[in-house]
């Protein structure tokens, strides 16, 4: 798989560019603040639906305008495919695949498989348990892209729920009753149950395939100085993949915890309340490994995201975003040699040096709005 061209129209700093691709290498070098990263967000967009670098669409969109386009040409097993993406904030964005329509977005998810390594993801080892819940969560999806639809119906039996709860526990506080306020709960609860256990299996069959690509990756990264290691964390106790058993643990733990549950207003069970635990030799990363520890770790989370999608016969496309700079010149030649075989790696870089030799295809110079290919 790789991408061929990508148009971008008042997206981020853009007015209007677009960029052919090839396969291989591509570098993309200019100062900081010039567009390289909008470039691959882009991209990110079009595989994830989301930005790794901001929550919500509305920085996407360049100031004063009301809507952003992409369109993404992508090959894939000798097959064009077209997405084309209209960010509108606070609607729902508009889809179209070769052209038609979709009905929700969502729909070209899958047709760009990509992993996207930037400074950020030092927070996959450092940050909350939502930044690890996020990475599964992107993962399952590239890999199981009907995910996506589960993914969406647990969070939107949530916030449900979690309305209900609030509404309830702010009657109580002025004195009003909870049984009406609660009528719907059980309901509730059973759709939590029911797609909570779905995403549930699939982050624990998830996790059980890519352990062992991240053990690889980081003693490749870190020259075997260290063991690291990864488990799901749940906060239901030691689970296994079976969906009908998460759904019965599911409605136990929401009786158990309906009285905290309407004391505190707020869903208290479910898998957005679980972690993934990242291990260094005995010891958690989050608080003890160095920051160039970290910086293994969390190299080698995306690249056991990568190698996994190859075991599954998924070739997706391989994103260094300033990423070089940020290592020491071990790291970067080991990283070099371990992502050359790409078949499509997108670096992006302020300082053309900072790239190790063996990387050094297409350059693309990028500044001022503009993207140029280099003579």
């Amino acid at each position: 798989m790789y991408v061929r061209r990508v148009e971008l129209t008042d997206f981020r700093s853009y007015e209007r560019v677009a960029v052919d691709l090839d396969p291989g290498v591509t570098v993309f070098v200019g100062q900081n603040g010039t567009g390289k990263t909008n470039l691959v967000e882009a991209l990110g967009y079009v595989a994830t639906l989301d930005s790794h670098r901001v929550a919500t669409d509305a920085p996407l969109v360049r100031a004063g305008r009301i809507s952003a386009v992409i369109r993404c040409e992508i090959v894939h097993d000798g097959r064009e495919l077209l997405v084309e993406l209209e960010i509108v904030p606070g609607k729902a964005n508009r889809a179209r695949l070769n052209r038609s329509p979709v009905r929700r977005a969502r729909e070209v998810l899958g047709a760009l498989r990509m992993v996207l390594f930037a400074p950020e993801d030092l927070e996959l080892v450092r940050g909350d348990p939502a930044e690890r819940r996020r990475y599964l969560d992107d993962l399952l999806v590239a890999r199981q892209p009907r995910y996506a639809g589960v993914r969406a119906d647990y969070d939107r039996v949530v916030r449900q729920r979690n309305a209900l709860l609030r509404t309830a526990y702010l009657t109580r506080k002025v004195g009003g009753t909870r049984g009406q306020d609660l009528s719907t709960l059980t309901v509730w609860d059973a759709h939590l149950a029911r797609h909570g256990a779905e995403l549930l299996a699939g982050r624990l069959e998830l996790v059980s395939a890519l352990a062992p690509h991240l053990t690889k990756a980081y003693d490749a990264v870190a020259a075997g100085r260290a063991s690291a290691s990864i488990a799901y964390d749940s906060r239901l106790g030691t689970i296994t993949p079976d969906r009908a058993r998460l759904e019965e643990i599911l409605l136990d733990a929401l009786a158990e915890r309906r009285t905290a549950e309407i004391d505190r207003g707020v869903t208290l069970v479910g898998p957005h309340r679980d972690d993934l635990a990242l291990v260094l030799g005995d010891l958690p990363a989050r608080g003890y490994a160095s920051h160039g520890e970290s910086w293994s770790f969390a190299l080698a989370l995306r690249l056991a995201a990568y190698e996994m999608l190859r075991s599954d016969g998924i070739e997706p496309v391989l994103v260094l975003d300033d990423v070089f700079a940020e290592l020491d010149t071990g790291r970067r030649d080991r990283l070099a040699a371990l992502v050359g075989g790409a078949t499509q790696l997108l670096v992006t870089c302020a300082v053309p040096g900072d790239v190790p030799p063996a990387l050094r295809g297409v350059r693309y110079d990028v500044g001022g709005g503009t993207v140029t290919r280099a003579a």
